[in-house]
């Protein structure tokens, strides 16, 4: 890692079992899945048995372009063959408690995109039908494994900065792609939707603290198209025991050719700061020196890569994925608390308030 010193090195990129290699079926063709699962799949070799889309249109091109091997006529066509022994799946969320439902029938595997349920109950009683089965149930929280955020946590859990008391996040970018779009019409996207990555992180980051009280706001930017109909700007903090905090802020209306997704965390021995999405970076400052990575890979596609890597390690190891629906309930715990907050402009919510 250039002149990082072995001692803060870390093996960040995405590490997949030797001995295993099972067939992937993946359920929605949408954008999301011919820009980022595809390509991360064929980058690292992996077996793309086949997809579903319940339009048409959305699988063309997808057996030419990325060698999957065939395209279903129906789901329970991809459900029932035995050649599929992990279930992507990546729709909208109003669809996915249901096709999780029947994937776990199938006796699959299942990597749900995030976030993995509406309520909380729900991801709970997925939760719950995977460990009674038997089966991985994992969340594409394909953000831990960008190349900074991958760094940066492994960096947390060796212990590099000490008690991790402060994390930071800064959105410096511009929501003007999503007035017309599916996303425009999802109640909180910003918070909901999108930010469920950040909140994801800092969870991870926070391991083993829970905050007591989430604030958030959601507002329209002075410049947003009137035919937009989700809000732009957006803010979340938390509030943990002891004075630890967190802090997320989505600008939403930037105007900038240089967009980033800026982070710090400031721990009780060193600062590690970064950028994802754009101006990719990531730096510890420990004992009065500074210690820049050289990265490869981005978010997109490798981070993709990253969370089905994690999974399928799980399956051969016979262990729960770091990316489990069970880890990651704290994480959707947290992001609806931040929308119950929105909804009354900026109350105080106890993460106890949004159970079901």
């Amino acid at each position: 890692m250039g002149g990082v010193p072995e001692e803060f090195q870390v093996d960040y990129k995405p590490s997949f079992p030797a001995d295993y290699s099972p067939g992937i079926g993946i359920i929605g063709c949408g954008g999301i899945v011919k820009n980022a699962h595809l390509p991360a799949y064929k980058k690292y070799g992996l077996r793309v048995v086949g997809v579903y889309d319940v339009l048409p249109q959305a699988t063309e091109g997808v057996i030419e372009t990325f060698g999957v091997e065939r395209v279903y006529n129906s789901l329970e066509d991809l459900l029932a063959d035995p050649a599929i022994e992990v279930v992507d799946i990546a729709t909208h969320p109003a669809e996915r408690f249901e096709l999780i439902n029947k994937a776990l029938d199938a006796g699959k595997h299942v990597l749900s995109q995030k976030p993995l349920a509406l309520t909380l109950s729900e991801a709970k009683q997925l939760v719950s039908k995977a460990e009674h089965k038997r089966l991985k149930l994992a969340v594409n929280q394909n953000g831990r494994w960008a190349p900074p955020w991958r760094v940066a946590t492994l960096l947390v859990q060796k212990g590099v900065i000490g008690d991790v008391l402060s994390v930071t996040h800064l959105y410096d970018i511009n929501y003007s792609w999503v007035t017309g779009t599916n996303f425009d019409r999802i109640k909180h996207f910003a918070i909901y939707d999108y930010s469920i990555h950040w909140v994801d992180i800092t969870r991870c980051w926070m391991e083993g603290k829970v905050p007591n009280l989430v604030r958030a706001r959601e507002y329209r930017t002075p410049v947003q198209p009137q035919d937009s109909l989700t809000a732009w700007g957006m803010w979340i903090d938390f509030e943990y025991p002891d004075g630890y905090s967190a802090f997320i802020r989505g600008i939403g209306c930037s105007q900038t050719s240089q967009e980033g997704h800026y982070f710090w965390i400031h721990g009780q021995e060193g600062t590690i700061r970064g950028s994802v999405l754009g101006s990719d970076y990531v730096e510890l400052e420990k004992d009065g020196s500074y210690h820049k990575y050289e990265l490869e890979g981005q978010w997109f596609p490798d981070g993709f890569a990253g969370s089905m890597a994690e999974l399928l390690s799980s399956v051969r190891e016979d262990r729960e994925p770091y990316n489990s629906a069970s880890h990651n309930l704290l994480s959707l715990q947290m992001v609806l608390a931040a929308c119950k907050s929105a909804e009354s402009s900026g109350k105080p919510v106890r993460l106890e308030e949004v159970e079901n």
